[in-house]
């Protein structure tokens, strides 16, 4: 490839080769190897899923079993990480201390004896156990409250709300979350993924690979915008005010939050799955006004934007889902990480299978020999 084929962003560059995942934009199709989402969706649990992103394979039943409890039995975390987590500032936003908490993992099991397939899934397994216990820990601690203990006997979905509210979910609650969980695990070479990647290919340990990915996950353009959907319906504030607000950003060029993609031209097939989970929520527990101006941005954009492709993402609806379960706002992109290092792992897993360091070029936009000036002269 030339220097004349630069592309801002890498937009539609190929950055590796995958089997993990796969994405039709045109037709709104979404594979976690070669399975359907909604198949997943309907059917599988996140853990399950979560073998299958990484290990290329749907578990047998024992399997399954034998995966389930080595992750039930590691939730715990060491005490020098919950005591460094107590000093963060409460102001601190949660994914920052996410970032901390999983890069300061390293610390105590960095041995990076990546050619052991022991250590790979100790990893693994340590990695998926923890994270949800320190995103809640966190969560409570920021408030002066000590964190509650992970429970053994509840499922994983379902202990990450207990140490929330250290209320027991309602089993429909838990379903839906672990659906979300599912759907957020992976999506081929999104930005956190790409940094995840880059990272492993240091042959770092995956505590640091998980780190710099959280780090990414955080912006606005990436994890963060769910977040930024909920202020935007908040905004709006009614039904009569969806299509004033849409003019007005429509007239000033401004990005619509949870809309458009950079690879779907038609809706994402997560964010119909979520709508969908957000009605059953919704019906059993109370309605959402928010719901009703979200539905009515939708066909507002479809009427002005669909022909451009701008269709809701998965962003759009997930963050009514999680407002519904009383999960704070800022709260929303670590649960995105919570899922999302699944398919982290994936990529890790594969990319020391075969590695090469990433050493990309670029296109020198500066001068040349420009003579040195004494600072005397400056």
């Amino acid at each position: 490839m030339s220097v004349c084929e630069f592309k801002p962003g890498l937009e539609g560059i190929p950055a590796a080769q995958s089997s993990i995942s796969f994405v039709n934009g045109q037709e709104g199709i979404l594979e976690y190897r070669g399975i359907r989402i909604e198949d997943l969706a309907e059917n599988s649990t996140f853990l399950e899923t979560a073998y299958l992103l990484i290990w290329g394979k749907l578990p047998t039943k024992d399997e399954l079993i034998e995966f389930e409890h080595e992750v039930r039995y590691h939730r715990r975390i060491k005490y020098r990480i919950r005591d460094m987590m107590k000093s963060f500032p409460e102001s601190g936003h949660p994914m920052d201390a996410l970032q901390a908490s999983a890069a300061a993992l390293g610390l105590f099991y960095s041995r990076r004896d990546l050619d052991n397939p022991v250590y790979i899934r100790d990893a693994v397994v340590r990695l998926l156990a923890t994270i949800p216990t320190m995103v809640a820990a966190f969560q409570l601690m920021r408030k002066g409250n000590d964190p509650v203990r992970p429970r053994d006997d509840l499922d994983y979905s379902a202990n990450f709300l207990y140490m929330l509210s250290e209320r027991e979910p309602d089993p429909l609650m838990a379903r839906i979350f672990d659906v979300c969980l599912t759907l957020h695990a992976e999506h081929t070479m999104n930005a956190s993924t790409f940094s995840a990647r880059v990272t492993a290919s240091t042959l770092t340990d995956p505590y640091a690979v998980v780190a710099s990915a959280v780090g990414t996950l955080g912006g606005p353009l990436h994890g963060g915008a769910n977040e930024e959907v909920i202020g935007m319906l908040e905004e709006i504030g009614s039904v009569e005010n969806v299509r004033p607000y849409l003019e007005d950003r429509l007239q000033r060029k401004a990005k619509i939050m949870g809309f458009g993609h950079r690879v779907y031209k038609v809706k994402d097939p997560r964010a119909t799955i979520l709508q969908k989970l957000a009605e059953q929520l919704f019906e059993k527990f109370g309605y959402d006004k928010y719901y009703d101006i979200a539905v009515e941005l939708e066909h507002a954009i479809a009427e002005k934007l669909g022909q451009k492709g701008i269709y809701p993402n998965v962003d759009f609806y997930s963050g009514l889902v999680y407002r519904k379960m009383g999960i704070p706002t800022d709260l929303f992109t670590p649960v995105f990480a919570i899922a999302r290092v699944a398919g982290w792992l994936a990529h890790w897993k594969e990319q020391i299978a075969e590695n090469r360091i990433f050493r990309p070029t670029q296109v020198y936009t500066g001068h040349h020999d420009v003579s040195y000036t004494p600072v005397e002269q400056r």
